[in-house]
């Protein structure tokens, strides 16, 4: 694979206070690519950012109903991967 593929799984971090509060544990959060799997998760974490990942768990996030004039839809599906690295190593995501 080349590095713009692991680009288009791993889309942001997602920043907030609990997921902050689990970079302490050495657990991150990133939005991804709903059809990347776990090993393709993990693939683009340690390339990315040269880290060893020991655990990854992922959840669909639902999609919420929206309305602009007289139209209503979806948003887009997503999927987030809670990503935890080995003993000692952090990312900087500042």
């Amino acid at each position: 694979m080349k590095d713009t593929k692991y680009l288009e799984i791993i889309k942001a971090p997602v920043i907030t206070e609990k997921s902050q509060n689990a970079q302490a544990e050495g657990k991150y959060t990133f939005k991804c690519d709903p059809k990347a799997t776990k090993t393709e998760i993990k693939e683009a974490i340690e390339k990315i950012f040269k880290v060893k990942v020991t655990s990854i768990r992922t959840l669909n996030v639902k999609t919420k109903k929206r309305r602009v004039g007289r139209y209503t839809g979806l948003t887009n599906r997503s999927k987030k991967a809670i990503v935890t690295l080995a003993e000692g190593q952090t990312i900087d995501l500042g």
